[in-house]
């Protein structure tokens, strides 16, 4: 099925060029990355290597202007297993939006405003440190309908509804909400799902450059779950080399059970889109997996 879509989009970005080549550029950007790693895992009683595409992806987005101050905007995106195991292809964030002075409104597959008030704070994201390791809220949900504030100041804030991925659920069973600060090198943001995945938490999270260091910090509270937790980052870039610490703690405050994730790397720019990046991870729950990888990513 993916297939199909896939070589559905293909086809009609081919079938509107000449369209396009006659009344002015296509209002699209074909994008991507490719991503991948060679791993070796070890929990103890399991020594594994593993090559890893790590969430490289392929996709077509862009804007056109339909009238004065009113924008529609488009997003398709697909997932590639670049190692060549499951599916070859894996729907991603797709959806279409509208945007003018009140604001933006979106529908289709999207991350949740929780997942996007993160930011950059995950410094190993889509590798074995990735903070949905060890936090729930990093949820992707299809039929969602979002809606985002203009700015206001500093300020901003998206709401969204959607299916609980509950069957025979209804478009408002979940909801998910973020408030947005930023300033300068400041960002701050409150954030909260409700029935998300059955799920019902809030984060706080926080992130500051000052000169060659970025910091990263967060914490939430799960009520479903009974977890409180926090996740702190930071990243030092020197010359084409930059390094990378973050460790997370998630606690269940009923029976004292914790969580932790624990990953320290580096990334070497090679070119403008292209980096090498070694990394060790210890994720702890009930047992440790301990991590090493070298991997390539190239962006297009």
């Amino acid at each position: 099925m993916n297939k199909v879509i896939l070589i559905g989009t293909a086809t009609a970005m081919l079938a509107t060029a000449p369209f396009a080549a006659a009344n002015g550029p296509i209002d699209g950007k074909l994008y991507g990355k490719v991503n991948v790693s060679v791993v070796n895992s070890d929990s103890g009683s399991d020594d594994t290597w593993k090559l890893n595409s790590n969430a490289s992806r392929i996709g077509l987005k862009g804007s056109t202007q339909v009238s004065e101050g009113l924008t529609v905007f488009y997003k398709t995106e697909f997932q590639v297993a670049v190692d060549g195991d499951g599916d070859v292809f894996k729907q991603r964030n797709i959806y279409a939006g509208i945007k003018g002075q009140y604001g933006s409104l979106l529908a289709g597959k999207n991350d949740t405003p929780t997942k996007l008030a993160q930011k950059k704070i995950d410094l190993f994201n889509d590798l074995e440190g990735d903070i949905k390791k060890t936090f729930a809220g990093e949820n992707r949900m299809a039929d969602t309908v979002a809606y985002t504030t203009p700015k206001y100041g500093n300020f901003s804030a998206t709401y969204a509804v959607m299916e609980s991925d509950a069957d025979n659920g209804s478009l408002s069973d979940a909801k998910s909400y973020s408030v947005n600060y930023s300033k300068g090198d400041l960002y701050v943001a409150v954030a909260g799902d409700s029935n998300v995945k059955g799920a019902d938490l809030v984060r706080v999270v926080s992130q500051y450059k000052i000169d060659a260091w970025q910091l990263g910090l967060m914490y939430q509270q799960n009520d479903t779950t009974d977890e409180s937790g926090y996740f702190a980052s930071a990243a030092y870039k020197i010359d084409n080399i930059t390094y990378k610490a973050q460790y997370g703690s998630n606690e269940n405050d009923t029976d004292g059970s914790d969580k932790t994730t624990l990953s320290l790397g580096a990334d070497f720019k090679l070119a403008k889109n292209t980096k090498s990046f070694v990394f060790f991870t210890d994720n702890e729950d009930s047992s440790s997996t301990k991590t090493f990888g070298l991997g390539l990513e190239h962006k297009f």
